[in-house]
C-alpha cells in the first residue's frame, strides 16, 4: 500500500504500491517506447531515453538523457558501477515480481520511498510517495526499518540520512542519480561568495541586531551546503515554505543569500513585494558575482545563478498555446519555473500544491501543468475525470530521476535479502551536525495556509469531497 508522505495514515486514490503492475497510461517509459516504434504520435528530447540507464552509468560522467543532458557535470559527481547482467536482461514483468518478492521477504525491515518525479514502474513499489522533505519525514515513521531505499536523487538520500537513526542504512538505488541544479552551487563557490560579501557588508549587526546577510539554501542542495547555512545562522527551505522561510530570515538579517535556484528565490521574493532591482544575480565565476558594491548594498535577496533544467523548459508561448486550445484551462506551474512563466500561469506552487489543486477540482476540470512529466502523466491517469496535460509537448523527464530504473531497485532489495547493503549514503558527522541545525530551524517555520486554486467555471464554495482545502504558503493564485 502506498501512502502520501504528509498523510501516512490515509490511503490515496492512487493504487500504486498495491503490488499491481503500473498502469500503462501513467508510464512515461511506455509512452517513450511507443513513440520510438511509431505506435503513437509524440516527440521526446532524446532517443536514448528508451535505453536502460546502465548504458550510461559506466561511461563518461554525465546526467544522462533528459532535461539535464546538456548540463556540465562536476568531475567529482558520484558514479555508479555496472548493474549485474541478469537485472539488465530481465523483463519489466520479471523485475516487478522480483521487487515484490524481495519486499515481501524483507517485510518491515525495509521502507521504500518514491519521489513524485519517479517513473511509474518504480512508484508502483513505494511505501510512501511525496516530495523530498515529505519522504525524509515519512522515513522517521518507520523506526523499525533497517534500510531506507530512497528512489529519488542524491541530495534527497542525504537528507533522509540526516533525519534517520544511526542504525538505519539509507540506500540510493543508482549513485548516478544526482541533480544538476544542486550541483550548480558547491561548498567552495558558496564559501568564496560569503567571503566576498563579508568584505562588502562587514560582519557587525545593525541597530536592530540583524546580521548583514542570512544564507538560505533550497532543499535541493548538498548536505555540505545545508551544513554551511547551519554554521552561518541560516536555514533550509522547500518550495512549500519558501516565503515563510524568507520572512524568518528577514527577521534576523538585512538581506538573504539564496541558493541554488534563482527562480524559486525570485518568484518567492517578488510575491512578497521585493523589487526585481533589489534581487541581483550572483554569478560565482565573476568577481562580486558580476555586481557592483553599490548593487550588493542595495540588495534584499542575492540570487545564485542556478536553475532546474526541467522547469526551465516551460515557456509563456506554451501557456498561450494551452489557452488557445483549451479556453477553460487552469495553468498551474512549479515555482522553479522562470518568472515570466509563473506570472503568466493561473497559479504556482510546490508539487504537493499541484496535487492538492487537482484533488480539489470538480469533475471535468482542465489543467495544463508545468512540472516534471512523470508526475503529470501519473496525475492524468489517476484522475481521468479531468483533462490533464503537460505544458511542454516534448517528453523530457528529469535526467537523474530517470536513472532510477526497476532493475536498480530490484538489485538493492535483493542485495538486502542476501544480507548485503549496497549504495549506502552516509553524511559525515562534521557535516551532518550543522546540517541538522539548519533543518531543525526550518521545522520551526510553519507555512501559512493558502487557498487551493479553483479552475474556471467551478463552484468556488469549497473543494471536492475528501480533498484537502489548503495548500502550501508558496502557492499563489491569480
Amino acid at each position: 500500500m502506498t501512502t502520501t508522505a504528509d498523510s501516512p495514515a490515509v490511503t490515496p486514490p492512487d493504487p500504486t504500491g498495491s503490488g499491481l503492475p503500473p498502469r500503462a497510461g501513467a508510464s512515461v517509459h511506455r509512452t517513450l517506447d511507443l513513440i520510438a516504434t511509431g505506435s503513437t504520435r509524440g516527440s521526446s528530447c532524446s532517443p536514448d531515453l528508451t535505453a536502460g540507464p546502465w548504458t550510461f552509468d559506466t561511461g563518461a560522467p554525465g546526467y544522462g538523457p533528459g532535461a539535464s543532458q546538456q548540463d556540465a557535470i562536476p568531475a567529482s559527481a558520484p558514479r555508479q558501477g555496472a548493474l549485474p547482467e541478469d537485472y539488465q536482461r530481465a523483463s519489466d514483468d520479471e523485475l516487478h515480481e522480483r521487487i515484490r518478492a524481495a519486499k515481501e521477504t524483507l517485510g518491515e525491515r525495509v521502507v521504500v520511498l518514491g519521489h513524485f518525479y519517479q517513473r511509474d514502474e518504480v512508484v508502483a513499489h513505494a511505501d510512501f510517495v511525496g516530495d523530498s522533505f515529505q519522504l525524509a519525514k515519512a522515513a522517521r515513521t518507520r523506526p523499525e526499518a533497517e534500510a531506507i531505499v530512497f528512489c529519488g536523487v542524491h541530495f534527497m538520500a542525504e537528507t533522509a540520512d540526516l533525519l534517520s537513526t544511526e542504525d538505519q542504512a539509507v540506500i540510493l538505488p543508482n549513485l548516478a542519480a544526482g541533480c544538476s541544479m544542486a550541483d550548480m552551487a558547491d561548498l567552495d563557490s558558496v564559501a568564496d561568495c560569503w567571503e566576498q560579501l563579508e568584505e562588502v557588508y562587514g560582519t557587525a549587526p545593525d541597530d536592530a541586531g540583524r546580521a548583514p546577510v542570512i544564507p538560505v539554501t533550497y532543499m535541493n542542495s548538498s548536505a555540505a551546503l545545508k551544513g554551511f547555512v547551519g554554521e552561518h545562522g541560516g536555514i533550509v527551505c522547500t518550495s512549500s515554505n519558501a516565503s515563510s522561510v524568507l520572512e524568518w530570515a528577514f527577521e534576523r538579517g538585512q538581506r538573504v543569500l539564496f541558493f541554488p535556484d534563482q527562480h524559486l528565490g525570485r518568484n518567492t521574493a517578488k510575491a512578497m513585494g521585493i523589487g526585481l532591482d533589489r534581487m541581483p544575480l550572483w554569478n560565482p565565476r565573476k568577481p562580486l558575482g558580476g555586481n557592483t558594491e553599490e548593487e550588493l548594498r542595495q540588495a534584499r535577496v542575492l540570487l545564485w545563478h542556478g536553475f532546474c533544467s526541467v522547469h526551465r523548459r516551460f515557456t509563456v508561448d506554451q501557456i498561450a498555446q494551452a489557452r488557445a486550445e483549451h479556453p477553460d484551462v487552469h495553468v498551474v506551474v512549479h515555482p522553479e519555473c522562470p518568472m515570466p512563466v509563473v506570472d503568466a500561469a493561473d497559479s504556482a506552487g510546490s508539487t504537493d500544491f499541484i496535487v492538492k489543486a487537482i484533488q480539489a477540482a470538480p469533475d471535468g476540470s482542465t489543467f495544463a501543468i508545468g512540472t516534471e512529466i512523470n508526475l503529470v502523466q501519473r496525475l492524468a491517469a489517476q484522475y481521468p475525470q479531468h483533462t490533464i496535460f503537460c505544458l511542454d509537448p516534448v517528453i523530457c523527464p528529469c535526467s537523474t530521476m530517470y536513472r532510477i530504473h526497476p532493475g536498480y531497485l530490484a538489485w538493492v532489495l535483493e542485495s538486502l535479502v542476501a544480507g548485503e547493503v549496497v549504495n549506502r549514503i552516509q553524511v559525515p558527522a562534521d557535516v551532518a551536525d550543522p546540517a541538522r541545525v539548519a533543518l531543525e530551524r526550518m521545522l520551526t517555520v510553519a507555512p501559512a495556509a493558502r487557498p487551493v486554486p479553483t479552475p474556471a467555471g467551478a463552484d468556488a464554495s469549497g473543494p471536492a469531497a475528501g480533498a484537502t482545502a489548503t495548500a502550501p504558503a508558496t502557492g499563489t493564485t491569480r
